[in-house]
């Protein structure tokens, strides 16, 4: 029985796609344990089939954490048993290069995003530069890699000249009751988190000409300042900040909105080649969702029309939401696409393709 150790920076909780990875490897005959860290605020862990691990770190934040963290997750990887070890994203890469080359170990590179252009990064030019060589000098490394969009695999490859999968960020298809929200309740609803370059200024500029309220389910870095603009428009009534939601009680919630937001500013190739969690979260939900028109959020729907295709400017928003209200046909044969989609893009699907990269590791 093969052993994989998992490794991310967050604290493990709200990692929908982690817990799905670890729990169809350890369904599928491998024992996993997925590593994150200890927060000061962190909620008790739920258990899961797989193992779950969190380091304790001094610092929180900034350059320290990620030194802090990596030294003490290298020291974990070399003296724990495996046979497999997987980075998510650069943050984790190399003590797990460092740890499977001393160990002799197979090494797998799962990128959720192309992170050397996330917003967070993009902005800072000395800390790119250290993103841009840890990427260069570790994914070639890698045994196996995979990332969440056919773009990212293309743009990866061509790269690095190495093949890289596609594991996209479908749910498991479940059974759904299918119910529409009801007139005296309907709200839009964003998911994840509330951090730079997610349209939620401009969601908030549109509520003010919308008839309809707001929930947003995360935090982020934004948190404060959002608040504090709700309340400069003046829309305190009408968004409500729901703060981190769990997996299962976010799975209840989405069903019951009018429509997903989905919408992001193009601050670089992570955002613009993206394909979301969320996305496919309220295809399952059969929740019709604003979407930005880049490349593979429009592949989506050309082919399938689940959702709404729109710019990131207010108006245009309010124009398509009041479309969506006034028009009962339209906004039902979107649902009722949903529902094909999903069929098609499910979790069941996902984990074949995933379990067989594992499965070829020799």
């Amino acid at each position: 029985m093969k052993r994989i150790i998992f490794t991310v920076t967050n604290d493990l909780t709200y990692d929908q796609r982690m817990h799905k990875i670890c729990g169809s490897l350890q369904n599928a005959g491998y024992t996993v344990t997925l590593v994150g860290r200890q927060r000061k605020l962190s909620s008790q862990l739920i258990p899961k089939g797989f193992k779950q691990v969190r380091l304790k770190c001094i610092f929180d934040k900034g350059k320290l954490f990620y030194m802090e963290y990596n030294m003490r997750l290298l020291g974990f990887l070399l003296f724990k048993n495996t046979d497999i070890i997987c980075a998510i994203d650069l943050d984790t890469i190399v003590p797990c290069t460092l740890a499977g080359k001393l160990k002799r170990k197979k090494l797998v590179y799962d990128a959720h995003e192309y992170f050397t252009e996330v917003p967070e990064v993009i902005d800072r030019p000395g800390v790119q530069k250290a993103w841009q060589w840890v990427e260069k000098n570790f994914v070639p490394k890698m045994d196996a890699c995979y990332t969440v969009s056919h773009s990212l695999a293309e743009l990866y490859g061509q790269k690095y000249e190495k093949p890289f999968s596609v594991i996209l960020n479908a749910p498991l298809l479940k059974e759904n009751n299918f119910e529409a929200a009801q007139d005296e309740d309907k709200f839009i609803l964003y998911q994840g988190a509330l951090n730079k370059g997610r349209g939620l200024e401009v969601l908030f500029e549109s509520m003010q000409e919308l008839p309809l309220k707001l929930k947003l389910a995360g935090e982020g870095d934004l948190s404060k300042s959002l608040k504090i603009l709700v309340t400069k428009l003046g829309l305190e009534d009408k968004v409500i900040f729901l703060g981190w939601v769990t997996p299962d009680q976010l799975e209840k919630l989405t069903p019951k909105a009018f429509l997903g937001y989905n919408l992001l500013e193009n601050l670089g190739k992570s955002y613009y080649f993206s394909l979301s969690n969320k996305f496919f979260d309220y295809i399952h939900a059969c929740l019709p969702a604003l979407s930005n028109p880049f490349p593979e959020y429009e592949a989506i729907n050309n082919a399938y029309l689940t959702g709404i295709l729109t710019n990131l400017s207010a108006s245009e928003i309010v124009l398509k939401v009041k479309k969506a209200l006034e028009d009962e046909n339209y906004y039902d044969a979107l649902r009722e696409n949903c529902k094909k989609a999903r069929q098609v893009f499910n979790w069941q699907i996902e984990e074949k393709k995933l379990i067989s990269i594992y499965d070829g590791l020799r």
